[in-house]
């Protein structure tokens, strides 16, 4: 069952249920769903499902950061209410321990040798991990490896 099928059955779950909240939250996972399929080749794969889940789900943490930071509580409640929707529909990510064994392939492989070097292995380790696994983490990572 692809993510759209499983947004679509629980909307329907959702509205028998009549949980407005969850229901608005899993029509904005939808609606950005739909819109990537229309300005695209039509069919979204899983790939492109599954970053379009992972941006909703920061878009919400970033706000609720923001909102947390200028004391607006009721707005950050809403935001960290839609973020815990959005987490049930997240790709598994890979764990620190895998994402380190595959960048010191990759130093090993580009001959990566200092921190001077970190364009060289962020990019090709970015389009092999784009979804899988956290950027920032991935970065930190790098320069950990890089640096010893």
């Amino acid at each position: 069952m692809s993510l759209t099928d499983r947004i679509n059955q629980d909307i329907k779950e959702a509205m028998k249920a009549k949980d407005k909240e969850k229901l608005a939250a899993l029509r904005d996972i939808k609606a950005k769903l739909l819109l990537e399929a229309t300005s695209g080749a039509g069919e979204v794969d899983e790939a492109v499902e599954n970053k379009v889940v992972l941006k909703l789900h920061k878009q919400r943490v970033d706000s609720i950061k923001i909102y947390e930071e200028q004391g607006r509580d009721d707005l950050a409640k809403d935001e960290i209410f839609q973020a815990k929707i959005i987490e049930a529909y997240l790709p598994q990510m890979m764990g620190e321990d895998e994402v380190r064994k595959i960048v010191q392939e990759k130093i090993a492989a580009v001959g990566a040798s200092g921190p001077g070097d970190i364009g060289k292995v962020m990019g090709p380790l970015m389009g092999q991990l784009n979804g899988k696994a956290d950027g920032k983490m991935i970065s930190t990572i790098v320069k950990e490896e890089l640096n010893k």
